[in-house]
Formats: C-alpha cells, structure tokens, sequence
C-alpha cells in the first residue's frame, strides 16, 4: 500500500493536508501549492481561515500575493476536520507551549490528533512537525491512529519531521532548509522521504521518530545554552566596564572553533525559550538531570529583570524613580524585522515596568497594535517615533533593534537609553548598556 502512496506524492496528484495555519505552516503549504499540489489548510480559528480564504496572509513577511496564488492552484483554508479524509498526507505544524509549571503542554497536538483520527483512513501518511520530546509521535500519536483498526506501517504512516522555519531570514526559505525525516517503521520512513523530497531541496532520513526529535531538540539546546553563556558573559563584562559586544566582535575573527552568539534582553519565539525544558521534563522519566540545560534556562529567563534594572540604575542616576516614569520599549517582536510575538521578551519587560509603576507604552513598526496573546495583555498601539515623542518619555528601552527604527534620531532625541542590543557603543549618560 506504501508504494501507491509514494507514487501519488511523487506524481504530485497526493493532496497535502497541512494543519495549523501559522508561521510554520503557512510557508508549508504555499510551497506545495507553487510546485502543482492541491493543499488544503486546516485551523481552529475561524477568523484566520476566513482571511486565508479571502488572499490575506496575516503574517507580514508572506505577502497577499503569495495566497491569492495558492487559492489559484486550488488551496482551500477550512475548521471542518472531517475534510481530512479529502487528503492523502496531513502534516500537523500545531503550538507546543509550556504550562505555568514549565511542562509540555501536549494539549494542541492531542486535540489535534483526536480531532482527526475518525477520518485518516488507510493509505494516509501523517507527520508530525511540532517541537516535542522524544517519544511523542509513539506515545501519542501512534495509539491514537490504531484506535479505529489501522496498523501504522501497513495502513497508515507516521513520520515526525521538526519544522526549521525562522521568520523573517532572507538567506533562507522552506525549500532551502534540509529537512529531517523519522518513520515510525521503514514504510514510514520512505513515504516521509516522498513527501518532502518533492518541497524540499534536501531530506535527511534519521532512524526514528524518536532520532529526528531529539535532533530538533538538540539544534534549539545548543543556541539555548550558548545564548545562555553570552548572556552571563555580558553581566560580565559589564561588571568589569568592558564592552561585550566589542569583545564577540573581536572572537568571532578566529576561523575556526568559534561561532558568534550574542546577548540579548531575553529569549523569545516558539523554539529557544521553550524546547530545553521538554527535554529536561523527559530525561527526569530516565532518573536524569539537565543540569547545564536548565542552568542556561535560568541565565535567558533572568534577563528581563536585568534590563529592568538597568532602567532602574539609569533614571536613577538622574534623579528619577521608575515609579512616576514614562517608559517607551523599542520593539516588542522577539526577533528584529518580523512581527512574530511568540514568548518575546519585551513583554516581560513592559509587564516588569508597568509592574513597578511606570506609565508604560511601545513603538514597533512590525506590530501597530498589540495582539491577543495567551498569557499577556495590553491595551497599546504602536507610538510613532517623532522627535516630540522620543523626547516626551523619561527613558526608552531598545528591546527588539528593528532596521526600520532611525537609530540617530533615537540617539539625538531620546533622554536615557537603556540599549540591550549592543547598537550603541557610546559610554556617556545617555547609554546605559544593559
């Protein structure tokens, strides 16, 4: 039965399934519509599969165009999951987030799955692209797919392949990214590999699913940690009135042995604040602990409060409380030139500020009005930086260094700087380094 489904994903006459219809998905299935494949898009949110529907990506960095085009080639955005049976591959590119105690919160792949399940039928192959522990797509996935009589690697395939998408990069795009593939069973694996070899540029088969999760994990951990390391490096250095930044500048010379990572006022998006603790809750099931992955953990997760601080020291030094202040944060996207607002750090900051009771607002030319998030809330729109306005807040925080800001008229009009990006190489009263 493999072999038809392989042979339908390489004719390209398989439908393409893609659940969850955000960062990583919508790039997913905009590239098996552009290469001849009828897509489908499934979603919970009525709202973003209308806009879909109607040509409107609601993601910046995708323009209009880009949809319209797919709704040409056939692409339809639906809620009804029982569409599902219409396709041959269903690819699950659902959120993985923390609990409040920091565990997998499992929920959405779950519901996800069980929403599906009474309409995969044999011959479907469905992967997994969500970040998760290793054992997920075993231990979730598989039993729920068995449960109406199909035997995953006979009937039905299971592939898990970690989605690598990172808004916003120009160098790279879905197609240029590798893509590692894990089958439950070799049938599994070899209908994966048809089905993203068509896409993608470059598969790279693992043994397992529980390889190809542990490889997502892994490359999320490493930037985690060596974020972690800069971060107490810039602490630092600051200490010792050195400029870190200077510093990784002057490393990154070196051609072999060194990769530059640079310090930041927190962790932010899907991935690097999140994926550690998956697998230091897993490895805890084996009697281990992560200890060098959770320290990093609490080394990013300080660094709001470091910045608050520094914006303490700063009005502090002229004579001002931060209760009372006017307090503008520069950049509230996790990342610069995306309007991505997963778990950015700047959030946390203006909670910290407003915590403190200052009079807190934001300008950010990716987000003109702060979006409904499921832990954070504030009623702000985006201020406009004019020379009246820089020059009405008693401080401004550079949190997210956007190319779109006009840096020089920040300098020139704002009162205090507190800069966490390293934009600023000034020593004087106006720059505070944080």
């Amino acid at each position: 039965m493999h072999t038809e489904l392989i042979k339908r994903l390489k004719n390209r006459s398989a439908v393409i399934g893609v659940v969850g219809l955000g960062y990583v998905g919508q790039p997913l299935f905009l590239r098996y519509s552009d290469i001849g494949y009828k897509t489908m898009g499934f979603d919970i949110d009525q709202e973003k599969v209308d806009e879909l529907n109607n040509g409107r990506s609601q993601i910046e960095h995708i323009p209009d165009e880009r949809i319209a085009d797919a709704i040409n080639n056939n692409f339809e955005a639906t809620t009804d999951f029982a569409r599902a049976k219409e396709c041959d591959a269903l690819i699950l590119c659902v959120p993985t987030p923390l609990n409040k105690h920091r565990e997998p919160d499992m929920s959405f792949v779950i519901s996800t799955t069980d929403m599906l399940k009474p309409y995969v039928t044999a011959g479907h192959v469905v992967s997994l692209e969500s970040t998760t522990y290793p054992g997920t797509t075993e231990e979730l996935l598989l039993p729920r797919l068995e449960e109406n009589g199909l035997k995953v690697g006979e009937s039905v395939y299971l592939v898990y392949s970690p989605e690598r998408e990172d808004p916003g990069n120009p160098d790279f795009e879905t197609r240029t990214i590798p893509k590692v593939v894990g089958g439950h069973t070799e049938a599994c694996k070899q209908v994966g590999i048809a089905l993203y070899e068509q896409a993608i540029d470059q598969v790279v088969p693992v043994s397992s699913t529980k390889a190809a999760e542990l490889t997502k994990l892994l490359e999320n951990i490493h930037r985690a940690v060596n974020i972690g390391l800069v971060n107490e490096m810039k602490v630092v250095a600051d200490r010792m009135g050195i400029d870190i930044f200077e510093v990784i500048d002057a490393a990154k010379t070196k051609p072999f042995g060194f990769t530059a990572y640079y310090p930041g006022p927190g962790l932010g998006g899907h991935c690097i604040p999140i994926d550690p603790f998956y697998l230091t809750w897993k490895a805890r099931e084996y009697g281990l602990h992560t200890r060098f992955i959770e320290l990093s953990g609490e080394v990013n997760r300080a660094m709001p409060e470091y910045v608050v601080n520094k914006l303490m020291d700063g009005l502090n030094d002229n004579n001002k409380s931060l209760r009372g202040s006017k307090v503008l944060v520069l950049g509230i996207a996790y990342k610069k030139n995306v309007d991505d607002m997963r778990e950015s750090p700047s959030v946390e900051i203006m909670e910290l500020i407003e915590a403190k009771g200052a009079e807190v607002a934001y300008s950010d030319p990716h987000v003109p009005i702060f979006p409904k998030m499921r832990e954070h809330s504030f009623d702000l729109t985006s201020v406009g930086l004019t020379p009246e306005s820089l020059a009405s807040f008693d401080a401004v925080v550079l949190a997210t260094d956007h190319d779109k800001f006009d840096f020089d008229a920040i300098y020139e009009h704002a009162k205090l700087i507190i800069d966490s990006r390293g934009k600023y190489r000034h020593v004087n009263g106006k720059v505070v380094k944080a």
